[in-house]
């Protein structure tokens, strides 16, 4: 996801300060990792450095000063520009848990442990998403079941990697034929 034009959409309807900004994101991804303030504050200063927000004001209301963001037009062009794309379809296998495995089968560090590992860890988190109402909206409930469609896809694929690691008479992963050219 792209934070710099997320921010952008984040700025429509009304002018923001970082902790808005912040607040507004996690409440968009309510099951996603929260957006660090430092990750807000870094985005909304290149916003500004590249034209596409522009301080409105400076508030100080009896705590921290807020500095308050509006969208510029270039920013709403840039933001238009954005959605009028569509996202580019992931499958590079560059996932973390793809690298994961295919690191464990090059270097014969426990690759059937790595993959039950990661087995439970995503049916907990699925059954987690489950057995929790994702929120009132229709938006909430689309990221919802984005989450769990990635997380059965992930599943079906640890499934397919279990049925294709070799494994030795006595459980452990056979050596790959790059790790016996290496010897």
């Amino acid at each position: 996801m792209s934070l710099t034009e997320l921010h952008l959409a984040l700025l429509v309807g009304a002018p923001r300060h970082g902790y808005d900004i912040k607040q507004a994101h996690d409440a968009w991804f309510p099951d996603s990792r929260p957006l660090p303030f430092g990750q807000v504050y870094a985005t909304l200063g290149r916003l500004q450095r590249d034209g596409l927000a522009e301080v409105v004001e400076t508030r100080v209301d009896g705590g921290p000063e807020r500095t308050v963001y509006a969208l510029t037009a270039e920013g709403a062009q840039r933001l238009h520009a954005w959605l009028a794309e569509p996202a580019a379809p992931t499958g590079a296998g560059a996932e973390e848990i793809v690298r994961k495995a295919i690191a464990a089968l090059h270097t014969g560090i426990d690759v059937q442990g790595f993959v039950g590992r990661q087995r439970a860890a995503h049916l907990r988190r699925m059954r987690e998403l489950q057995q929790t109402p994702p929120g009132a909206g229709p938006a909430e409930r689309l990221v919802r079941e984005h989450l769990i469609a990635h997380l059965d896809a992930d599943l079906r694929w640890l499934d397919l990697a279990t049925d294709l690691l070799p494994v030795t008479a006595g459980g452990q992963p056979a050596r790959t034929d790059s790790q016996e050219n290496d010897t």
